[in-house]
């Protein structure tokens, strides 16, 4: 069984107007879906993504109103990425952040590869990598409403990093357990980064991983990364990580269906949460040109409509 790459990335964020506002507006993203926490469903779930929400574009918030900063710490997913085309693509985001006035770092080089380092509205680290040196690419549909040019548009998630207090236990994770290959290892502020790879998806397959002794432990907050899912093609596949991840005594969640796809749910040693999610049945299964600007429940939950919108606080998404 091979994991095929990212299949999202889902954070924690204090005011979904602003979230939705830097995303789409300044980062050219769509709104995919604008849903709920399906276990908490008096709170929004925000889906950014291409037009269509294709395979691997996929990056998800969780609106917690009010909720504290988020601080740096150990045993905690740090950072993502975002690809873009290629390295004069960087250019253009360079003078675009300025714009907006949005801090960042100018293009400098990681592992090969050109970044750009800045944060969200709540300060989530993100780097804008180039696709520039990748022999694989991903489809991605662009997005005909995106503030930001074809040629230049984000094209889906690239690596991203764990910052771990035992890194032994976390590399053998993704190498014996989950499939990933070690490719290398490179100098950040004076730190080992370990790059592992998995599926034929370029850089949208990484993680970067961190020996970080030197943080806290700490509790999540806004801009602070929830978990991290990986691709399985099928239910089949699904099936069979289940019943490994169980029988290598993970706790784990079991068998969940997420409607847009059906998941399982584990922590490895240091306590990372790691989602593992099929491609189908994908976020066209209701898909509308309108998706994004309403409300969309699960099944399960739409007899719970009228409750759940009295609960959410109105989030105007068509502007």
């Amino acid at each position: 069984m091979k994991l095929a790459g990212i299949h999202h990335v889902s954070v924690f964020t204090a005011n979904a107007r602003a979230n939705f506002d830097f995303y789409t507006k300044i980062m050219g993203l769509r709104l995919v879906k604008k849903s709920v926490n399906q276990d908490d469903p008096y709170t929004y779930h925000l889906y950014y993504g291409d037009e269509v929400g294709s395979k691997g574009t996929a990056l998800t918030f969780f609106e917690v109103p009010n909720m504290a900063k988020n601080k740096p710490s150990r045993n905690a997913i740090s950072g993502l990425s975002l690809r873009v085309p290629n390295d004069e693509a960087l250019g253009y985001w360079d003078k675009h952040l300025n714009e907006h006035q949005i801090f960042h770092s100018k293009p400098m080089d990681q592992f090969g590869r050109k970044i750009i380092r800045l944060k969200d509205s709540d300060g989530l680290p993100i780097n804008l990598i180039s696709d520039e040196t990748s022999t694989q690419l991903t489809e991605v549909s662009y997005w005909e409403g995106s503030p930001v040019p074809a040629e230049y548009a984000i094209r889906g998630l690239g690596p991203v990093r764990f910052s771990i207090f035992k890194k032994e236990k976390t590399d053998q994770l993704l190498t014996k357990v989950l499939g990933f290959e070690r490719v290398g290892a490179y100098e950040d502020d004076d730190k080992l980064v370990t790059v592992f790879k998995t599926g034929a998806v370029g850089l949208g397959g990484e993680v970067h991983v961190e020996s970080r002794p030197d943080l806290e432990q700490g509790n999540l907050g806004a801009g602070g990364i929830h978990h991290v899912a990986f691709r399985v093609p099928t239910d089949g596949d699904l099936i069979g990580w289940t019943e490994m991840i169980q029988d290598l005594g993970y706790k784990n969640s079991g068998y969940v269906d997420r409607f847009y796809f059906h998941s399982l749910y584990f922590r490895e040693s240091n306590g990372i949460l790691i989602e593992l999610a099929t491609d189908g049945p994908g976020f066209q299964t209701d898909f509308t040109k309108e998706s994004g600007t309403y409300v969309d429940l699960p099944p399960h939950l739409e007899n719970r409509r009228a409750d759940i919108l009295t609960h959410l606080q109105p989030l105007d998404t068509e502007k």
